[in-house]
């Protein structure tokens, strides 16, 4: 299926502002990242409470880790260059996000059929160990398994849309596969390096016939990065978003048809 960019579609969700009315207490914050995972999804614009915070995020964009305010915020969304008017948003929610957590919410399926995935992200690993999870967010790809190429899966069945669980490992350097059920491979991912002392998400996203891989550090060492894992994934395209201060307040935000907890893969 090719890409196809709809104009009054939109394509993520998440809501986080950052008050300009003061400075929060770090007991106060969340960390959040949003994923743009809706192939044939526009660029939008999102507004905050009324107030311009995003404009033209593209598919594929990754906002890295943004500490912001825990509660709920009212998020709406149009198409780029739309003018804003009240009520009128092709989307809008009331989101919440919780102190002391971080998450990844991803705006996955195609523009017809628009769902938010959302998970909680692991800030922490077994010192020396390494860990990792699979996002299957390619609207029309089937079950999948993730694993050693000739080898044991890593991860079984993983289905869209969904985001699986954790599973820590050895550091090392593992030549991986995404593959069917029956060992078809998918895609090949030799020569993957997972650091010791870091968690990374590693989503599916695109087509079945244009699957790519984004690879995320969740955590590494004492801090969240907001880079790229240094990895035998590959290197996929990073759009950057274009970020706008508005009444003194930073935001980041995606925008989709609802929010739905999925952790439904078990290892």
């Amino acid at each position: 299926m090719k890409k196809v960019f709809v104009s009054m579609s939109v394509a993520m969700v998440l809501v986080l502002s950052l008050l300009a009315s003061g400075v929060m207490a770090a007991g106060d914050m969340a960390k959040v990242r949003v994923v743009h995972a809706s192939p044939d999804a526009p660029a939008v614009d999102v507004y905050v409470n009324g107030e311009l915070t995003l404009e033209d995020v593209p598919f594929k964009a990754d906002s890295g880790y943004l500490d912001v305010p825990a509660g709920t915020h009212n998020v709406e969304v149009f198409a780029a260059g739309s003018e804003y008017a009240e009520g009128s948003a092709v989307l809008q929610a009331d989101l919440t996000v919780e102190a002391g957590k971080a998450y990844t919410v991803a705006a996955a399926n195609t523009v017809d059929s628009l769902e938010f995935v959302v998970a909680e992200d692991s800030m922490s690993v077994t010192e020396g160990k390494t860990k990792i999870r699979v996002g299957h967010l390619s609207p029309d790809a089937p079950a999948v398994d993730v694993g050693l190429i000739g080898g044991d899966a890593v991860f079984s069945g993983a289905e869209f849309p969904g985001i699986t669980d954790y599973m820590e490992l050895d550091a090392g350097t593992y030549d991986l596969e995404i593959r069917m059920p029956d060992g078809t491979q998918v895609l090949p991912l030799e020569g993957t390096e997972l650091k010791a002392d870091t968690v990374y998400s590693v989503f599916a996203v695109n087509t079945a016939d244009s699957l790519e891989v984004l690879a995320l550090v969740d955590y590494e060492g004492a801090a969240s990065p907001d880079g790229m894992p240094t990895t035998g994934l590959g290197t996929p395209e990073q759009n950057q978003m274009n970020w706008v201060l508005v009444a003194g307040a930073l935001a980041i935000v995606a925008a989709g048809s609802g929010v739905f907890l999925r952790k439904r893969f078990q290892n």
